[in-house]
């Protein structure tokens, strides 16, 4: 009877139980999500000056930590395989100097246009070495996004806002201008340097003021964001560019579902993509059907991560159910027990699991088909880099000011961290075009309670058939998988541990173990 229904089982996917009955994980093959598109980052602020200066030895070892699909002799990863890579284009701080008013040099950004109408295209050396980089390792999905428009075309001649005022931080007369403008560095790059961006998100986070010093930024109402997309749109149709609008990148998701903020700026789903909305973009030639927004402040406590990713995926099946989600920005923000917050450093396991279960809410729960952290490279003594710079003490830049973040602006020593290996384990196995699958753990545990255990999630290949599964053990307890169950050629598993930096760890005998605190990538092949 027992061999029976672990037929049954199988026939629908994959039944993967442990020897003494403590756990067990089925996959259904047939019940299927959403198509996954791509795992990202940004080279925003710290790639300008690394990808210019810094050695050429060092630059090469970054590109191959974020970008490489290959392995080494010892068949471990060389990097992370991200498939998209975010462009920042700036609005011109840079040129200003200090009176930006931005106070990091770090964070200031270089314009390709200047205020009488001149192109500079020798300008973003360092970016530009970054984006090369990963175009010649395979990375085939890019987004150019920007936060403010340049300097010359704002209301106060800066990029970022004016206090008090939650408007869009760009005149009247230039809303054409600008839109021209981001068209122009698309066709230049198509044209001249045969980089296709496949996004342009023209907006970031414009529920907040950004009204500091802090770096480039401006506030926006929905009509506004509705008003310059649409000419954005018009501009990329005249010109036959195939580049898509990415609408959204809301601060938190919740922007995406409810009405809030003070501007006229949140429940985005239904302003955007509901037909009878006056904001519909539906029908706006080079809009990407798709809403997207950032986890920050939604993922603690942990009740209050699966429930806002629970409304947001509720939301767009009411409105429209077609419609994509795609998380374009995360790190560590948000204060709570279990990482503390952004501030300090941690290059171990706790950051790195921490991330692994947003990400696996995100796209379990929301249904995420994209998924990009924030920045790949940081200076600073904070949770906000994939790859951590400083002068080999591990603690980072601790000021603005400091004679150290100068200093790194030219050289320094790279850190990798357990969260860059962590999101490997996403990244470099679950590729684009993977449909993701069911997967469950047989238990009485709560989706809650999971998030602190084990959690689960599978993608099929649907070309080759392989499974690839992601398994976050957030307990101290190591968890042994028998999947006999399933008949699979071969079976590879690489782990992201305190031991391991997503190595590869051999299958004896089809027995699995997940090691405690880990985050572990099992490929079955047929």
């Amino acid at each position: 009877m027992k061999n029976l229904l672990l037929f049954i089982v199988c026939i629908a996917g994959v039944s993967c139980i442990q020897k003494n009955g403590e756990v067990k994980i089925l996959v259904d093959e047939t019940t299927q999500y959403q198509i996954m598109q791509s795992f990202g980052a940004s080279d925003s602020w710290r790639v300008q000056f690394v990808g210019e200066n810094w050695p050429i030895e060092k630059r090469n070892r970054i590109a191959e930590l974020l970008f490489s699909m290959d392995i080494d002799k010892t068949g471990n990863p060389r990097g992370i395989g991200l498939s998209n890579w975010r462009f920042y284009l700036g609005a011109g701080s840079a040129e200003q100097g200090d009176a930006s008013d931005i106070q990091n040099l770090w964070r200031r950004s270089e314009c390709f246009l200047d205020k009488h109408g001149q192109y500079d295209w020798s300008k973003y050396k360092g970016q530009r070495w970054f984006l090369n980089a990963a175009k010649a390792r395979g990375v085939d999905e890019f987004t150019a996004y920007t936060i403010s428009p340049p300097v010359f075309y704002t209301k106060n001649g800066l990029a970022h806002a004016t206090k008090g005022d939650l408007s869009f931080n760009l005149k009247n007369e230039y809303y054409d201008d600008y839109a021209k403008y981001l068209v122009d560095v698309l066709e230049y790059f198509e044209k001249h340097e045969q980089v296709h961006f496949n996004y342009i998100s023209p907006f970031n986070e414009p529920q907040w003021a950004w009204d500091k010093n802090n770096q480039e930024g401006t506030p926006a109402t929905n009509e506004e964001l509705y008003n310059y997309m649409r000419l954005l749109s018009d501009e990329l149709s005249s010109r036959g560019l195939s580049t898509k609008i990415l609408p959204g990148e809301a601060g938190q998701l919740d922007y995406l579902y409810e009405k809030k903020g003070k501007n006229n700026n949140g429940d985005q789903i239904n302003a955007f993509w509901n037909p009878s909305s006056p904001l519909y973009i539906g029908e706006l030639k080079n809009m990407e059907y798709a809403i997207t927004s950032h986890s920050y402040f939604t993922t603690w406590p942990i009740k209050k991560q699966v429930e806002s990713r629970q409304r947001l995926a509720r939301r767009i099946n009411e409105i429209n159910p077609g419609l994509k989600y795609l998380q374009t920005e995360f790190c560590i923000l948000e204060k709570n027990p279990e990482i503390t917050g952004g501030w300090e450093r941690d290059l171990n396991m706790p950051t790195a699991l921490y991330v692994a279960r947003v990400i696996h809410s995100d796209l379990t729960i929301a249904n995420a088909c994209s998924w990009e952290w924030w920045t790949a490279l940081s200076q600073f003594n904070f949770k906000d880099g994939l790859i951590h710079l400083d002068d080999g003490n591990c603690n980072g830049v601790k000021s603005d000011t400091s004679q150290l973040n100068h200093d790194l602006m030219y050289d320094g020593q790279i850190q990798e961290t357990k969260l860059l290996w962590a999101f490997g384990n996403f990244s470099r196995f679950v590729r684009p075009g993977m449909v993701r699958i069911d997967a469950k753990i047989e238990n009485d545990l709560s989706i809650e309670q999971r998030a602190m255990d084990l959690q689960v999630s599978a993608y099929k290949d649907l070309g080759s058939g392989s499974i690839t599964m992601v398994l976050i053990n957030h307990s101290e307890q190591e968890k042994t998988i028998d999947i006999n169950g399933f008949k699979a050629k071969t079976i590879e598993m690489y782990v992201t541990d305190n031991a391991h930096s997503l190595d590869k760890v051999d299958v004896k005998n089809n027995e699995i173990v997940i090691s405690e605190r880990s985050v572990s990538t099992l490929i079955l092949k047929h």
